[in-house]
């Protein structure tokens, strides 16, 4: 069992996710197990969009720096390759620690490699030297604005951003279990039904950086060992698994841990939506941004948006860098 004993319990520290599926290595390593499944994959779990590498981790990185300079350590959990950040300033590289999948895994070693984020997730929380407040950042989620602890805690609440949605008209259907968009409502459905919520009745979690505590992470793996060990065994994305900030949303909401913010401060450009807008519209959503209000951004294929936002790249990094208005 991993060390939940914090030096400083005021301490908050980031925990970003990051692959480069562009390797060669990882490449060579996925095709082998790709090719070795015995199950037909969802095509959720293959898509390649899903390890694709666009260097959005530097934007990640950058905008912590800036706008949440109380982060105390940064740690980035890889399979065996880290990402190049040596042109990030001295300062935001000192914050950096590597964690490798093998360090949160442990005794779960036979499960790797692994190419599923809901598997590492799950044990993301067993980070040796963890602070006991921490902060999930997927690479492709930057702030956008000034953050305080309290937008993400608030005494011994944790702050939730997100929806009630209803998603009892998915159940048993077999067509929406194969649709790619649906996926993760399932992983929050079978989340949220292990703490007796009903699919009617679901917290679907926006697209932000998610707040966890440590002790609520170990008291549910207690809880819940069988599940999470389960969770982990999948090396590729599969329906039987469950979203782990779900998971821990959920049991917030019921043990009244769980505060809701009631702002809408972030935004999510969300893949394909460069098929569904002109360049005008993602102009707009974009220069929403420029008012503080919104604290969060994420854009999920960072190039197929840059087909319709040539510029794109040039205006995150003035946002993240903390340009009053990048659009001009």
């Amino acid at each position: 069992m991993s060390n939940l004993v914090t030096k400083n319990k005021t301490d908050i520290d980031a925990v970003i996710t990051w692959v480069d599926g562009n390797s060669s290595k990882q490449i060579l390593k996925r095709q082998k197990y790709l090719s070795n499944a015995i199950n037909p994959l969802h095509e959720n779990a293959v898509n390649p969009h899903r390890w694709m590498c666009n260097n959005e981790i530097l934007y990640c990185l950058q905008s912590i720096y800036n706008f949440a300079p109380w982060i105390k350590k940064i740690w980035i959990v890889v399979d065996d390759e880290v990402p190049d950040v040596s042109s990030l300033s001295p300062e935001i590289q000192q914050k950096i620690t590597y964690v490798y999948h093998r360090e949160i895994f442990r005794e779960l070693s036979d499960n790797l490699p692994t190419f599923n984020s809901l598997s590492i997730e799950s044990l993301l929380w067993r980070i040796d030297g963890l602070s006991e407040k921490f902060v999930y950042f997927n690479d492709d989620v930057f702030l956008t604005a000034p953050l305080k602890p309290t937008d993400l805690f608030q005494g011994k609440l944790t702050v939730l951003r997100g929806k009630w949605v209803d998603y009892s008209s998915i159940v048993g259907n077999e067509k929406c279990k194969q649709d790619p968009a649906l996926f993760n409502h399932y992983m929050h459905i079978n989340a949220a039904e292990v703490l007796d919520f009903r699919a009617n009745n679901i917290f679907e979690a926006a697209h932000v950086a998610h707040p966890f505590k440590r002790s609520k992470m170990c008291e549910l793996f207690s809880s819940y060992k069988t599940l999470f060990l389960g969770n982990t065994t999948y090396r590729f994305r599969d329906l039987n698994q469950f979203l782990p900030q779900a998971l821990y949303n959920h049991a917030c909401i019921q043990d009244k841990t769980a505060i809701f913010n009631k702002t809408q401060d972030h935004l999510h450009i969300y893949s394909g939506q460069e098929k569904d807008s002109s360049y005008e519209e993602i102009e707009s959503l974009l220069k929403e941004i420029s008012d503080n209000h919104i604290k969060f951004l994420c854009i999920n294929d960072l190039p197929k948006l840059e087909t319709l936002v040539p510029d794109l790249r040039n205006w995150i990094t003035q946002i993240v860098g903390g340009s009053d208005n990048p659009m001009g």
